[in-house]
């Protein structure tokens, strides 16, 4: 299993030096022939590639619809040390350089921002499942804690960049697809330059799909609107809404025996537990974002930003046991203030100063499900959440070599609780995690004009969310702890002149202690325990590059690679769990969920007319998915391919027409698992070779 992601990894670097401009290439003009933004804004300023002190990378809008209209996965997937998975149509997870040891659906250990608005709630918890990719223009991912700046994470921070607030291309667009297993897609978009002071982008998308299996039907109906309006030569306010109305049935998982005999089932019946279908186990989620962004520029020297922002989700969920229904609202703020002196040869630097505060409170009911009708009451909690934070950060270039960054943040957590139904014995509680210090200190060394050396330090911290301490067992956990850890980093970068070749080297070891572990009981219902220490290193690569420059003439008009390689040696350090009445030590294994070996390739290239294809190809090895180590998902090759032309009109409009492919290879696997699942359910099959088709119009 090891071999395969090292050979593709090779293959794709013999490809890259067989037309490596290091070894026989032309100056050409740089201009032209970008693969990469020239600057990463992944803090309050953009920084350039090799100054860049972060592992990051840059998710463009080509990337985003390169394959399957809907979905950012497959360009999620594309960064190094990052896993997105889809246990089926609509339920998302994601881990940045961490494990799914805490992702029962949605995100855990990774802040998201769209703009400066946060998408993870006070709760901890981010519906990355209810956006869709129709009003993202880009998404920087930032990877390795960095509590400092951006609140408890321990995974990193993803920062969405939405339409309507940087420049944009005006132009109205509508796309429609469909394919395989119900798929269904539409999208239609607006974005206009109003006048030279007010623009503004109007995003809407209905998704639906009936599934590969059994009882995994999903809808979905996206609304999103952008606007800024500079009102004054130094001000600017931008405001921004996203409406989401997202439903998924959930299949529940397959033993082994279930996934060889059937794989499109959903979860049977059992002699003493009702099967998914018959309990009509659905996921129900309306969520309602927005957020006010003001940008005030003092003085040349001088820069104010504050936000403010709300959500509100209805989240319903009928499942084996219990229907549940969560009433969630969210309130916060962020500001800061940036100083940026006057620059000069020998030193330019900056800082910046602010907090960020939320408070989120949730109504959580249970009752009987009678066949996805609420029956008799189980349990009423009330839960409020409470966090905030302090942070500075000073960065410094001196000789345009050394580029420097210092920054730390003061976080404090607290849960409050009652217990509404059935009412106990002091039904009140108040978790709090007290005040936590978040440094980090990076360094970048510009050791020749297009080769970088980067090392950082910086400590992680990741509080139980509120779906963790009441987790659908009903029980609420008052013992679990925060997580955190400190995490060590270098890594090398390094650009050709003309920039047509990008190489990005990373290696961490992050050891991170109480970490949190997803356990399931009989019933399915979950539970979350503190599993010690785990030691968590890795090396990604990232390799990018052009082996055919763009160009007006000849068959092929460009040719782009890229190489994306991940190895994770994940441990448990000392881990000891009550199974059965027994301790039970897994110190040692390896972290479930976790895959050795990701390799993702993939191949773009432009022929002439407007004519183009893109091929993705994703190797992902073994994965444990239990914490004794007893039972593995077998690694897979997904192929991907999605080729289009343009339909000439003479006008001021154009016509594209697409069609795709998704499991080439029509491997037999299972995307999302369902870790330390109870009986051996470990198993959510994903969908075999499937197509699909459409077309777009932009005017």
């Amino acid at each position: 299993m090891m071999q395969s992601p090292i050979i593709h990894l090779w293959r794709s670097v013999l490809l890259c030096c067989l037309a490596n401009p290091l070894f026989a290439q032309t100056e050409q003009d740089s201009t032209r022939h970008e693969i990469a933004p020239v600057k990463i804004r992944s803090y309050f300023s953009s920084q350039p590639f090799l100054a860049h002190t972060s592992s990051a990378k840059v998710i463009t809008r080509d990337l985003l619809t390169a394959q399957m209209p809907g979905t950012i996965l497959p360009a999620v997937n594309t960064t190094p040390g990052v896993r997105m998975e889809e246990r089926s149509p609509g339920s998302y997870r994601l881990a940045l350089r961490g494990s799914m040891l805490r992702s029962p659906f949605g995100v855990r250990n990774t802040k998201i921002y769209i703009d400066e608005i946060p998408l993870t709630d006070a709760g901890g918890n981010s519906y990355l499942n209810s956006l869709d990719p129709v009003g993202l223009q880009q998404i920087t991912i930032i990877k390795g804690p960095d509590g400092s700046l951006f609140g408890p994470n321990s995974g990193g921070v993803v920062r969405i960049s939405p339409y309507g607030f940087d420049s944009f291309d005006p132009a109205t667009q509508v796309l429609l697809s469909s394919g395989s297993f119900g798929t269904l897609n539409q999208q239609l978009s607006h974005r206009q330059q109003v006048s030279d002071t007010y623009q503004f982008s109007f995003d809407q998308a209905y998704m639906r799909s009936d599934g590969y299996r059994d009882h995994t039907g999903m809808k979905r109906l996206y609304l999103q609107t952008a606007h800024q309006w500079q009102y004054h030569p130094k001000a600017k306010l931008k405001f921004l809404a996203i409406y989401s109305d997202l439903s998924y049935n959930t299949p529940g998982g397959l033993t082994q025996a279930q996934f060889d005999a059937n794989p499109r089932q959903a979860r049977p019946a059992t002699a003493t537990m009702p099967g998914a279908e018959d309990q009509q186990a659905t996921i129900y989620n309306k969520t309602l974002i927005s957020g006010l962004v003001h940008e005030y520029k003092i003085s040349d020297q001088w820069l104010h930003s504050a936000s403010v922002f709300g959500s509100f989700t209805d989240f319903q969920n009928p499942f084996i046991t219990n229907y549940e229904h969560r009433d969630e609202r969210n309130a916060g703020f962020r500001t800061y203030v940036s100083y940026t002196p006057e620059q000069n040869d020998w030193i330019s630097w900056q800082m910046q100063l602010g907090m960020e505060a939320q408070a989120g409170w949730y109504k959580i009911e249970n009752f009987d499900n009678l066949a996805g009708v609420k029956g008799d009451p189980q349990s009423f909690d009330d839960l409020r959440n409470g966090q905030h934070f302090y942070f500075y950060r000073a960065a410094a270039t001196i000789l345009q070599k050394l580029t420097a960054e210092a920054s730390i943040g003061l976080n404090y957590n607290d849960i409050r609780f009652t217990q509404r139904f059935p009412v106990v014995d002091n039904n009140r509680g108040d978790i709090n995690f007290g005040a936590t210090w978040m440094p980090r200190l990076a360094l970048s060394y510009l050791l020749t004009p297009q080769v970088a050396a980067r090392a950082s330090v910086s400590r992680g911290y990741s509080p139980p969310t509120i779906a963790e301490v009441r987790s659908s067992d009903n029980q609420i956990n008052a013992d679990l702890q925060a997580e955190g850890g400190y995490n060590y980093e270098v890594g090398v970068r390094a650009e050709t002149k003309n920039r047509r070749w990008l190489v990005d080297l990373s290696a961490y070891h992050y050891r991170l202690k109480e970490g949190i572990v997803r356990q399931l009981r009989e019933n399915g219902a979950e539970f979350f325990v503190n599993a010690g220490n785990i030691n968590q290193r890795g090396i990604e690569l990232l390799l990018m590059g052009q082996l055919i420059t763009p160009r007006s003439t000849g068959f092929i008009r460009a040719m782009n690679v890229s190489a994306a390689l991940t190895y994770q040696d994940y441990k448990f350090q000392t881990y000891t769990v009550l199974e059965g009445g027994e301790n039970v030590d897994h110190s040692g294994n390896k972290v479930t969920s976790i895959p050795t070996w990701i390799s993702v390739n993939s191949l773009n290239m432009q022929f002439p007319h407007g004519t183009g294809i893109n091929i993705m190809h994703n190797h992902t090895s073994s994965i444990p998915l239990n914490d004794a180590n007893t039972a593995f998902a077998n690694g897979y090759n997904l192929l991907q391919a999605k080729a289009h032309w343009q339909i000439p009109t003479g006008r001021e409009w154009q016509i594209q027409v697409f069609v795709g492919g998704d499991n080439l290879l029509n491997q037999t696997y299972s995307l999302g698992n369902d870790i330390n699942a109870f009986g051996g359910r470990y198993f959510n099959p994903s969908p075999t070779r499937n197509f699909y088709g459409g077309l777009s119009a932009s005017f």
